[in-house]
């Protein structure tokens, strides 16, 4: 494992963070009104009046209405608490970043369900939040590129190389498993979470 300080491993994550902070009131009124409205019809000058900010502000953090989607996504990784997962990452071994990454994403899945269907389900008409949707996915495997690089030589199980650990989490932790799992056949979110962590670590861990 690199010898700089465990703060410094998660920078590009804690940048995320912080912005979201900083934006949360209007990537909470932005998905307020796409949900009420639609995309077509929300304008910038809607979301400003919305998260009681001016129209410079919103322009400030977003750029325009397509930047706009990206809310979105923060509004998703607010409702899922990403401060914690920081805080449990930077303290834990791989089984347990494993676990705390487990748990953000059944918070995100239970909290923010709902924005990741409209995303995908809108996103097959409009182009601007399909794009959105492709990159909020390769956001997520770069977060969790970033924590599996940092493990210490020979914790990734060695029959693994990096993309095919990708491969794997996204195959294990993703809304549909979770979808099926809770809806379909009545597990419990943390049911859920539980078979996750135990699934990843087996799979993925030396």
């Amino acid at each position: 494992m690199p010898d700089e300080p465990a703060r410094r491993r998660y920078d590009s994550l804690r940048r995320t963070a912080q912005a979201q902070q900083t934006s949360s009131e209007i990537a909470k009124a932005a998905l307020a009104l796409f949900v009420a409205k639609g995309w077509a019809a929300t304008t910038v000058r809607d979301v400003a009046r919305e998260a009681g900010v001016s129209v410079p502000t919103v322009y400030a953090a977003y750029g325009n209405k397509t930047g706009l989607t990206t809310a979105l996504i923060d509004a998703a990784d607010l409702s899922a608490d990403l401060p914690r997962l920081l805080t449990e990452l930077e303290t834990a071994n791989p089984a347990q970043q494993l676990a705390a990454m487990a748990g953000y994403d059944r918070r995100l899945f239970e909290r923010a369900g709902d924005i990741i269907a409209l995303l995908r389900e809108a996103g097959r008409t409009e182009p601007e939040l399909a794009q959105t949707y492709r990159n909020a996915r390769a956001r997520a495997d770069n977060a969790h590129h970033q924590v599996l690089a940092a493990w210490p030589a020979g914790a990734l199980c060695t029959d693994l190389d990096m993309a095919t650990a990708l491969d794997i989490y996204a195959a294990i932790c993703n809304i549909d498993i979770y979808t099926e799992l809770t809806v379909e056949r009545g597990w419990s979110p943390v049911r859920v979470e539980q078979w996750w962590t135990n699934l990843l670590v087996r799979e993925l861990l030396n």
